[in-house]
Parts: structure tokens; C-alpha cells; sequence
């Protein structure tokens, strides 16, 4: 694991509807992105809030509506300040969206569908839209987290839910990945943040684009196989081409 800034304790941070990932910021490469992903696929249903340990760094998660906020952060950090900047995000994204998610079934992220095929490509498209949206307020809340330490470990000891964080198991990563072998998770500090970006988003795009491509694909093949088999009965039905 490669060492970063020392003030820099905030690493990574997304919002994500099912596991589609929304908005997503971070001024570091690394593989904690992919980590985080594979995790939230995971994620106990009966939990609110979950914390995992790995190399040193924490992936939390707050569920709050089908709606999940992550932020990797150092474990130096400790266990509430990272609960804090996601009730920070959480609060704003419903403030911008929450008119959005209120509407019964007129927005395709207030449906509460896992994976619903029709609304697929209109979740990819809004996942474009928000990450453009809603990635540089995460950007934002994060710096202003890392400026101001004291007041945020403030407001962690006085936030009524300071008791749940404590009362979170925070178990190995490795644990809800259900992997035999040890993840080295890398997070590296970049020189040119600008350049860093444009490759992290870069990054996120493809990772999308493999995801409507896995969709489509699978459509098609259903598609093809139901006209095969209507072909099959066509022909039987005819005995030829013929009819």
C-alpha cells in the first residue's frame, strides 16, 4: 500500500442506487474503487451501517431510503468521522433529489426494483447526469471534512447516532467478500490531480459501459433465442418454408 498525505484521511466516496454507482470522487488511484463495488454488491440487507476493515482503511456504508453512501477513509481516522461525512452527503442528496425520489414510479430512481431491464438504460443515462451533478459536492464535503477536523470530530461526539457507529461490528474485508486469499488494497497519492481525474472518470465510464454492454447482450440473446425458437415451430407448424 502505497502512503498518501497525512491530512488527506478521506479517500474515496460514492452514492449508489442498488449497484449502480451514481456520483463518485477521489483525488487518489488506486484499486478502492473496485474494492468498494464488489462490497456493495454484498452489503447485509438488514444493516443501516456497516464498516470493513482492510490495510489500514475503512469502507463505510450508510443505506438510508436504496440509496447507499460509502466513504473509504484511513482507520486512523476512527469510527464516527467517516459516519459523519456521509450524513453530511446523505442530507444534501435527498435535499437536492429527495422531490425526485418521492415521485412513485415517475423517476427511475425512486423504483425499488433491483434491476428492472426497461429502466436500465435510463438509470446508466441518470448515473451520467449525477455523477457530474453530485460528484463535485462529494468532492466539496470531503475538503471541508479535511479542513476542519476538530469541528467535525465535534459533531461526532454530539450526533445522536454517535452510539449506533459504536455499536457497529467492523469486521475484514476479506470477510464479506468471502475470498480465501488476503485483498492488498492500494491507494496512492497523484501529482497531477486533474489528470488523476479525468482517468478515474474515464475509469467509472467503461466500468458502465461494460455494465449496459453485459445488459445488452443478454437481451439480445434472450431475443434470439426466442425468435429461433418461434422460427423452430414456424417451420414445423409449415414443414418448410412454405405456408
Amino acid at each position: 500500500m502505497n502512503g498518501g498525505s497525512s491530512k488527506q484521511t478521506l479517500i474515496y466516496s460514492f452514492v449508489a442506487k442498488g449497484s449502480v454507482v451514481l456520483a463518485e470522487h477521489t483525488a487518489f488511484s488506486g484499486n478502492f474503487s473496485t474494492i468498494a463495488v464488489q462490497c456493495l454488491q454484498k452489503l447485509p440487507s438488514n444493516s443501516t451501517r456497516s464498516t470493513y476493515s482492510c490495510d489500514g482503511h475503512t469502507f463505510n456504508f450508510l443505506v438510508d431510503r436504496g440509496f447507499v453512501f460509502l466513504v473509504v477513509a484511513e482507520e486512523a481516522v476512527g469510527r464516527s468521522v467517516p459516519f459523519v461525512f456521509l450524513e453530511r452527503v446523505k442530507e444534501d442528496f435527498m435535499q437536492r433529489y429527495g422531490s425526485s425520489i418521492d415521485e412513485e414510479g415517475q423517476h427511475p430512481l425512486a423504483d425499488d426494483a433491483d434491476e428492472d431491464d426497461f429502466l436500465f438504460e435510463d438509470r446508466f443515462s441518470i448515473a451520467y447526469n449525477l455523477d457530474r451533478e453530485f460528484g463535485p459536492r462529494l468532492k466539496d464535503h470531503m475538503q471541508y471534512c479535511i479542513n476542519h477536523p476538530e469541528e467535525i470530530s465535534k459533531l461526532s461526539k454530539v450526533k445522536s447516532h454517535l452510539s449506533e457507529v459504536k455499536g457497529i461490528m467492523m469486521d475484514n474485508i476479506e470477510k464479506i467478500l468471502d475470498r480465501g486469499e488476503k485483498i492488498e488494497l492500494l491507494v496512492g497519492k497523484t501529482e497531477n490531480l486533474q489528470s488523476q481525474a479525468d482517468s478515474f472518470h474515464r475509469h467509472g465510464r467503461e466500468l458502465r459501459r461494460k455494465m449496459w454492454l453485459q445488459n445488452l447482450r443478454f437481451k439480445l440473446m434472450v431475443g434470439g433465442g426466442v425468435a429461433f425458437l418461434i422460427l423452430i415451430l414456424w417451420l414445423m407448424v409449415c414443414k418448410g418454408f412454405k405456408c
